[in-house]
């Protein structure tokens, strides 16, 4: 352990008088000197320590400016990229409002649009074949009461109505089975319909005795031949699962 330098300087400091004078030093001479260096020790002690105190207060600091300098220099790289993104957002911004005055022009016009494909729908079904009537002119009546609506956005209204057209579509393209009324001479009485697509409507009572199709031509029932009556229980079978696809005859109105 190194000496403090006050112990050092008074220890020469007695040694140097102690020659130069030559003579015989006693203790009670030193113990003033010795005291004094003590003191002077002990003061070096405290201010060492303090020293000490202070570099590591010192170092202490500068870890701490290392640090917030390092998060400053984070932070600067950090705000360029969010000012990079409040551009690229004010951009979004003015795009999106050049959106929304576009779709209110499109919603000013869409909305006549669709109040006509309702009406041509309407009109289709009313000179269509005559299957599912009351369903398909329900569907119809459900779609104008919807446009009517606020609570509804038009987009859901051009999706339920474009709907409406794909399930007159598949009518077209598919066989079907249901029951319903129909009017044989002059009595109503229940049936059983098969539909072809739109080709062909046969009807067949449960007896199985009496048959009638729909003319597209002269838009009314008239009997079928007897003929028909095998071949229409057999797509009767197969439009409700019954039977397994096959080929069947039925009577088709001419193309005109």
């Amino acid at each position: 352990m190194k000496k403090p330098l006050g112990l050092l300087i008074a220890t020469s400091f007695i040694l140097v008088s102690h020659i130069y004078t030559g003579k015989q030093v006693s203790a009670n001479t030193l113990k003033p000197v010795v005291d004094k260096s003590a003191a002077i020790n002990e003061s070096a002690v405290k201010s060492q320590k303090k020293i000490d105190r202070l570099a590591e207060q010192i170092d202490n600091k500068l870890q701490q400016f290392k640090s917030v300098n390092k998060e400053f220099e984070g932070l600067q790289v950090y705000n360029q990229q969010m000012e990079k993104q409040i551009e690229n957002q004010l951009l979004e911004m003015q795009r999106l409002n050049d959106s929304i005055d576009t779709v209110s022009v499109i919603e000013r016009q869409i909305t006549p649009l669709m109040l006509r494909m309702i009406k041509g729908l309407e009109d289709f079904v009313a000179l269509d074949v005559p299957f599912l009537t009351e369903e398909r002119e329900k569907r119809i009546q459900s779609l104008k009461e919807m446009m009517t609506r606020a609570d509804v956005a038009v987009s859901e209204k051009f999706r339920r109505i474009l709907e409406a057209y794909q399930v007159e579509v598949d009518y077209g393209r598919t066989i079907e089975a249901y029951t319903g009324m129909a009017d044989i001479d002059g009595n109503e009485q229940e049936v059983n319909f098969l539909r072809v697509g739109r080709v062909s409507l046969v009807y067949q009572t449960r007896d199985r005795q009496l048959m009638g199709v729909w003319n597209k031509k002269n838009q009314q029932w008239e009997p079928l031949d007897k003929e028909y009556r095998t071949q229409t229980i057999k797509g009767l079978r197969m439009a409700q699962k019954q039977l397994a696809p096959d080929m069947i005859i039925v009577p088709v109105s001419a193309a005109e």
